[in-house]
């Protein structure tokens, strides 16, 4: 949607990236009603500080399109020869057929079917398209749902996915390099909501990796020694798990178990203060570093640093994709690099019409 507004009305899209060169847009979405589609570019729109009235954005208000039925691809095809729009959005993918989407030889024909409409009309195709489940530890373009014809189809390819409570916007092009992902967030505009780039001046701490990690960090926040129920409820492990790593890290020196429960080991208070006296001996501690650098060891006296883990597929949210298909691209998406920071449609010259939104039949 904020792509569509973009478009229309030649906008930094997001609020960041130029569109040089503003043209009509076509759209069809498949799971929204009218009225929530009219609200949604209303309210991008008045983030974007335009009018949709403005706009020449035209809408598909057919109930259905089915991209493996030849008379729905006939009259896509006549209502982008007749509009001649920069942009056609479908949204999404799964709601364009009733094939299956992980055979290939069902899925290359659609594709080639939009393939040919781009170039044959010099129209930029943008579809959304869903990931699979449980596709937040792998690579973006690994984690789309369907056949593997989807991601070699596209030009472009953007992905959306939830890291936690962050939304990153990621890209792939297929003949340009690709942007280092960005975090966005739904923010107010006034009386709308739209999504924006959120700059992080101060990156967030990321949370303990590892469960020993956890243990240690929950220990050190507490003011006193936590029984295992209340350990165990701020860990959110089984209880089997926790005592075996419990009983590691009280092994090891990291931890001390209490009849009160367990915290954190500390060196001798009476030696702390002579540790580090010109020529003196040896800390008469049992614990050869006090806790907080012996976590960070690695058992052998040695410090070292502390690994860093993908938190990608922690509280995964729901992922989609987006993908341009076509040289015409280079229009929408300006094409020094092919970047979200050059935004712009392939097309001609300036066509007429524009009003309310149209239906085909």
């Amino acid at each position: 949607m904020d792509l569509a507004v973009a478009v229309a009305a030649g906008v930094p899209c997001l609020r960041r990236f130029a569109v040089p060169r503003a043209g009509r847009v076509l759209l069809f979405a498949a799971e929204d009603a009218l009225h929530i589609v009219r609200r949604r570019l209303e309210g991008i729109s008045a983030a974007a500080s335009v009018a949709l009235a403005n706009l020449d954005i035209q809408v598909i208000t057919a109930p259905t399109v089915r991209l493996d039925l030849d008379a729905d691809r006939r009259n896509l095809a006549e209502t982008v020869a007749r509009l001649q729009p920069r942009l056609l959005i479908l949204d999404p993918f799964v709601r364009l057929h009733r094939i299956d989407e992980n055979a290939s030889g069902e899925v290359a024909p659609l594709l080639a079917y939009l393939r040919e409409l781009q170039r044959r009309h010099d129209v930029a195709v943008l579809v959304v398209h869903h990931a699979k489940k449980g596709g937040g530890g792998v690579r973006a373009g690994q984690a789309l749902r369907g056949s593997s014809e989807f991601h070699a189809w596209g030009d472009s390819n953007l992905y959306l996915r939830r890291d936690g409570d962050d939304l990153s916007l990621s890209v792939e092009h297929r003949a340009a390099p690709s942007m280092t992902p960005i975090t966005i967030e739904l923010a107010p505009r006034g009386t709308a909501l739209a999504l924006e780039v959120v700059d992080r001046r101060d990156p967030a701490t990321p949370p303990p990796s590892s469960l020993d990690e956890r243990i240690t960090a929950t220990l050190a926040g507490a003011d006193a020694a936590l029984p295992f129920a209340e350990l165990r409820a701020c860990c959110r492990v089984r209880a089997t798990t926790l005592y075996e790593r419990l009983a590691v890290l009280a092994d090891t020196g990291r931890i001390v178990k209490t009849d009160d429960g367990y915290r954190l080991a500390t060196a001798d208070p009476g030696t702390s203060d002579n540790h580090n006296k010109p020529g003196a001996n040896a800390p008469t501690s049992q614990f050869p570093f006090p806790g907080s650098l012996q976590r960070a060891g690695t058992g052998t006296g040695k410090c070292m640093q502390p690994a860093a883990i993908s938190r990608a597929g922690e509280r995964q949210g729901r992922s989609q994709s987006i993908t341009f298909s076509g040289s015409a691209l280079r229009s929408i998406l300006p094409s020094r690099p092919l970047d979200l920071d050059a935004v712009a449609h392939s097309g001609g010259q300036d066509r007429p019409g524009s009003g309310p939104p149209k239906a085909w039949s």
